[in-house]
């Protein structure tokens, strides 16, 4: 009989550690050296960290309740964004805005400088991750070249990682997209016409300066007001929910509390206003809204059967965008 030949293992990888293991193809070997694909190791944690969903990805940043309503609501606007030990050498600023063109993630112009895409699709559950991973790599690029979209790893930083926590937040909304371009003259033609199709599609849009996160909206048939309110859902529905009971949920005569959105996490009251209330129109009769409403918050009084009806006509007709 012939003899056995002895076995010889294969060369063996070295061993990474969890935070050493890259982000790889589902079906391609782990890169750890286990033998297995990567979808059966480390990419099982990774596919869950990607998938589940993060409620308030923006909670803890300044300016939360402006964060959702530029994600969701505002046509075109932008930011200067403050980073954690300041700007890198070569990048003299990084600005947030609603929307890129050709829907790009984000963009370094010529001159060094980091335009930032909010309204972009997300690969995960978490976009505070992704717009991270998106900005860490927009500041590396070479200037004058957009940056794509990818999967962000799982275990990369987050916004709330990167940012100044103590920076300011403050939107500026703009009648439409002209920051794009600051010579609109000498852009291509693909840029152009981008620019030409955006301006066409935005609504009207104003940020009231005498209350926070509110922004009112023109549309054909009637105009709108549209507050992102930081406080919790059930909380804020009750203290609604007793101002609409009273008669004092409007702002104003002609104008009626009409529903909320849930977006990121935040509850987005929503009121219906005549066509010709501006913003302008608007801004007492809100600063009055909020000192009731922080009054009907306060209190902790079980609801009337006139309130509970009104907070169920409420819950009806909320929606949630994300």
């Amino acid at each position: 009989m012939a003899k056995k030949r002895p076995q010889t293992k294969g060369k063996q990888q070295p061993q990474l550690k969890d935070g050493e293991i890259p982000v790889v193809g589902a079906r391609e070997p782990c890169p750890c050296g286990s033998g297995r694909r990567y979808k059966a190791c480390h990419g099982r944690a990774a596919a869950h960290a990607v998938t589940e969903l993060v409620q308030r990805p923006f909670d803890g940043l300044p300016g939360e309740c402006d964060w959702v309503a530029l994600r969701e609501l505002v046509p075109a606007a932008t930011v200067e964004l403050k980073l954690k030990g300041g700007l890198p050498d070569g990048v003299p600023s990084v600005t947030l805005a609603t929307v890129l063109p050709m829907a790009w993630p984000a963009l370094r112009r010529d001159d060094g400088s980091v335009l930032l895409g909010l309204q972009n699709d997300t690969s995960s559950g978490d976009i505070s991750r992704d717009l991270a991973d998106t900005l860490q790599r927009a500041v590396e690029a070479e200037p004058g070249t957009p940056v794509k979209g990818r999967r962000a790893p799982s275990d990369g930083p987050r916004l709330q990682d990167l940012l100044d926590p103590e920076g300011e937040f403050e939107p500026i909304v703009h009648p439409g997209f002209e920051f794009w371009v600051p010579d609109s003259e000498n852009a291509t033609p693909e840029v152009s016409a981008s620019l030409e199709r955006a301006n066409a599609a935005a609504i009207p849009t104003v940020k009231l300066t005498g209350v926070d996160a509110a922004y009112w909206c023109e549309t054909p048939e009637k105009n709108h007001l549209r507050w992102v309110m930081p406080h919790p859902e059930e909380q804020l529905l009750d203290a609604l929910a007793r101002l609409h009971a009273a008669g004092t949920s409007s702002l104003g005569e002609g104008t009626r509390l009409v529903g909320s959105f849930r977006a990121h996490g935040l509850t987005v009251p929503v009121w219906d206003l005549p066509s010709g209330v501006g913003a302008e129109d608007i801004e007492k009769p809100a600063a009055e809204f909020a000192e009731r409403l922080a009054a009907a918050l306060a209190s902790d009084a079980p609801l009337t059967a006139d309130e509970r009806r009104a907070r169920g006509g409420l819950t009806n007709r909320q929606v949630t965008l994300s």
